[in-house]
């Protein structure tokens, strides 16, 4: 039997999943005991015990001065921009994505534009956001609305165009208006492209919020990881970065629920 077509069981499966990030963590303890054997104070690379204990720390005990457990606090101003920035741009790309791929006018007008503002670096412009609207909460969730907007219009405009012709006149012949065939024929099948897009764009997301709240925030998780920097406090970087991207895969894992809950004739793969 050919390699191509040879699938791994269900324990075999389990095991080549786990067996990456066995490896990487291999190699981590490895260098960091190389390390900490030629000097005992060097802080590149904490012990995985350390981090840990520091992990234990920040999860559980409250900061000294505001009585806070900061790591939950800066998780939930986090999630709270994250989640306004991705909602906000899921209800632009769906609402424009599904007239440029509907009505030929809007297409003609809107679709290369939409290609060229895609193109600009959203981080580039981030210093005209904080003029613009100030260094409050708006500039961050704005970034994460300029960052992703441009690829979810495009991808759901496109999944739009690849509705069947078919459908369309068939609804046509059955007298459905322009909206009605918007919200009965097209919105059910963009629908789950939406949840996979956003999907696909959490991680840019992700990547604009950490960078805004790095650069203006005094509360956040990229704003911990940015202000402990200048400690070398690699023991506390590499929790939270470890703590984002378990949010990043939580989130991912509950969308791709989500998507084989409410549609489950699509299959998600992503």
């Amino acid at each position: 039997m050919r390699l191509i077509n040879r699938k791994p069981g269900r324990p075999l499966a389990l095991f080549l999943l786990m067996l990456p990030f066995a490896l990487v963590f291999i190699a981590y303890a490895i260098g960091s005991d190389i390390r900490l054997s030629e000097n005992p104070a060097d802080k590149l690379l904490p012990a995985p015990s350390k981090i840990a204990a520091t992990a234990e720390r920040l999860f559980f005990e409250p900061d000294k001065r505001s009585g806070r457990i900061l790591m939950w606090h800066d998780t939930a101003i986090s999630l709270q921009r994250l989640g306004l920035g991705v909602g906000i741009a899921a209800l632009i790309g769906l609402s424009f994505g599904m007239l440029i791929g509907l009505l030929p006018h809007v297409r003609a007008t809107f679709a290369g534009f939409v290609a060229v503002i895609s193109m600009i670096p959203p981080l580039a412009i981030l210093p005209i956001l904080f003029i613009t609207f100030g260094l409050g909460e708006l500039s961050k969730v704005v970034l994460i609305v300029i960052g992703i907007t441009p690829f979810l219009i495009r991808d759901l405009s496109q999944r739009t165009l690849e509705i069947p012709r078919e459908m369309i006149v068939k609804a046509e012949t059955l007298g459905a208006s322009t909206l009605t065939i918007a919200l009965r024929v097209a919105l059910p099948q963009v629908l789950p492209r939406l949840i996979q897009s956003v999907r696909l764009s959490l991680g840019p997301a992700w990547l604009f919020l950490i960078a805004a709240e790095a650069i203006a925030s005094d509360l956040g998780l990229g704003y911990r990881i940015f202000l402990v920097r200048r400690y070398l406090a690699m023991d506390v970087i590499l929790t939270y970065v470890l703590w984002i991207t378990l949010l990043a895969f939580v989130i991912d894992l509950a969308l791709k629920k989500l998507s084989e809950r409410l549609f489950p004739w699509t299959e998600a793969a992503l």
